[in-house]
């Protein structure tokens, strides 16, 4: 989805909950990152990988300026064979450590070796974030989720796109001057006209 229709997507949603809701996950997220500099770890679950998500924050960690949005994602089923920003198993949760921000996207409550995987880069003083089911063990460890029930106006995905969209606009602000408007122009004109990322 690209910016221009992810605006009007926004046209659509005035009004509703779901854009005061993505921005303040956008924000929580784009506060961890960016305050604790210790990196983003996105991890799915074996039936959903969010590799479109990481896509996407690549890119908005590319355009508004913020490299702390780049997440690494980790994969349930990653052979060192695969290319290398898809090689990432999920021994890496083991590793985390504070500083770090662990993102997980799920449609549905993960499964227990994935929670306790969580539970232990939680308590090792990672930054919990959960985009997903509505209620859950997972909800009720993260330190921010955002709920996507089943049955809700928008799916996941469309809730993707809304949140890594602000969360590259809420970048923090460059310095004043008079070449600002200038380079936020050159920036969104780089963005329409760039081609479509490759895919995963």
């Amino acid at each position: 989805m690209d910016a221009v229709r992810v605006a009007l997507l926004r046209e659509v949603l005035a009004g509703t909950e779901w854009l005061g809701a993505t921005r303040r996950f956008a924000g929580a997220l784009r506060g961890s990152v960016v305050s604790h500099g210790g990196g983003m770890l996105l991890v799915g679950t074996p039936e959903y990988e969010p590799w479109h998500l990481a896509a996407h924050l690549v890119d908005e960690a590319a355009w508004s300026g913020t490299p702390e949005l780049a997440p690494t994602l980790v994969r349930h089923d990653a052979r060192p064979s695969d290319p290398a920003h898809l090689a990432v198993g999920l021994g890496r949760l083991e590793a985390a450590r504070r500083g770090e921000t662990l993102l997980v996207v799920s449609p549905v409550g993960p499964a227990a070796p994935l929670l306790e995987r969580v539970s232990d880069a939680r308590r090792a003083g990672a930054t919990v974030l959960s985009l997903g089911p509505d209620e859950g063990e997972l909800t009720a460890m993260a330190h921010e989720a955002l709920a996507v029930p089943d049955g809700s106006e928008l799916d996941l995905d469309t809730v993707q796109h809304l949140v890594s969209a602000a969360a590259g606009e809420n970048a923090l602000p460059t310095p004043r001057g008079r070449r600002r408007f200038r380079d936020r122009v050159a920036r969104l004109a780089e963005h329409l006209t760039a081609p479509p990322p490759a895919r995963w």
